[in-house]
């Protein structure tokens, strides 16, 4: 097999995993795709509850490269990883590493009927792991995306982006919803993804703003996390209010006279509270951004004072990162991002007065905390592609 470069083989990501699949393995590999990290502008722990919500993908992505090695085993090796794994998908065993991921789309490609040949697998990234920022996802879907461009298999973004998904919570056991891979696979420039998490219906929405996204250098991880309990306390909540309506579709689909009426017992009434709430923020942001609005500031700041309040998922460090941006001049409105206990919140605001708050900001928080943050500003960006084409030779 011979490989030719695609239109985007001047990104230097590309060449970053070109280096290292050959200092790996030797060679060329026969394809390269790569998806992006994603940014949640509104809509937190509503997608496995049913809800709405309104992702982009942002300039930061994760490549791929992949050629068959015709050995008994998949091998793999990650730029940001000192473990190289290999692994055999087939019995769908966890080995708990970051190699995980790929077993599991492998596992679900094979599920859907596409047949693979063992290979070598190098991945190379700039999304933050461990920063809320969807690292696993784009992980699993620029594989999912490049294993089928090996297989000439289909590459349809929606059911890549819904197989990268089951993996992640079949295979690695995240119990996530759908919102991170579809953001990852369906991002589009200057577009938002605006995703009904009960249907897989979407929309991408016109969205040219900045956002300056703020990394407070707090790891978090979702399974170690508090992430399977809140789901848990989603779970028993909707179960009693499906006991006064019991044709109720999902939790976010409750109403606030419904919850007055079943007077949940706390914390299950603030969970929900807060589902509810948050779904019709998104709406509200929605219909906005359709009639060409810019994003809403006051929306924005509800949503983080319902996470930190309701839905307690915020931390001291994302906390102080929203008041304190708040108090910027052209910043308008900041929340945490990516289910909290650490990680990012973003801000949105006039281009430059995203600049002067970053430059700002960044010695404040070492100061407050002792930490080192990352801070950029992003646009929605594209998502999912395939880097450089397999060929017939």
């Amino acid at each position: 097999m011979t490989t030719a470069r695609t239109h985007v083989a001047d990104d230097p990501r590309t060449e970053h995993v070109r280096r290292l699949f050959a200092e790996a393995f030797g060679g060329e590999p026969a394809v390269i795709a790569s998806a992006a990290g994603r940014v949640n502008l509104i809509g937190e722990h509503t997608d496995y509850n049913g809800g709405e919500v309104l992702p982009i993908a942002i300039d930061r992505r994760t490549v791929v490269a992949v050629r068959p090695n015709r050995g008994p085993e998949w091998r793999a090796v990650s730029a940001s990883e000192t473990t190289r794994g290999r692994f055999d998908p087939a019995p769908r065993e966890r080995a708990g590493a970051w190699w995980d991921y790929l077993a599991g789309v492998v596992s679900e490609l094979a599920a859907a009927g596409v047949t693979l040949p063992t290979c070598d697998v190098a991945v190379w990234s700039d999304v933050p792991a461990g920063a809320g920022l969807s690292s696993s996802a784009a992980l699993e879907v620029a594989f999912a995306l490049a294993a089928s461009a090996l297989a000439g298999a289909s590459r349809e973004m929606e059911p890549l982006a819904l197989l990268a998904q089951r993996a992640e919570v079949g295979f690695v056991g995240v119990n996530s919803g759908i919102m991170d891979q579809f953001a990852s696979a369906l991002g589009r420039v200057d577009h938002a993804v605006h995703v009904w998490c009960d249907t897989a219906r979407w929309e991408r929405l016109p969205m040219s703003e900045s956002v300056l996204i703020f990394d407070t250098a707090v790891p978090r991880s979702l399974r170690s996390s508090a992430f399977n309990t809140r789901r848990a306390e989603c779970d028993a909540a909707l179960a009693a209010l499906r006991a006064l309506q019991p044709e109720l579709p999902h939790l976010a689909a409750a109403t606030p006279a419904l919850l007055e009426r079943a007077a949940l017992p706390d914390p299950l009434d603030r969970r929900a509270r807060h589902v509810v709430e948050e779904t019709a923020r998104v709406g509200q942001t929605v219909a906005l951004l359709r009639d060409g609005g810019a994003l809403p500031g006051d929306l924005l700041n509800a949503s983080h004072a319902s996470l930190r309040d309701l839905y307690e998922c915020s931390s001291p460090e994302l906390d102080w990162f929203v008041e304190q941006a708040l108090r910027e001049d052209g910043v308008r409105g900041a929340r945490l991002t990516g289910a909290g206990w650490g990680g990012c919140a973003i801000a949105v605001g006039a281009h430059d007065a995203l600049e002067a708050a970053a430059a700002r900001l960044v010695p404040r928080y070492v100061a407050a905390f002792g930490l080192t943050p990352r801070a950029w500003i992003s646009r929605a960006a594209a998502g999912a592609r395939v880097d450089l084409e397999p060929t017939a030779g």
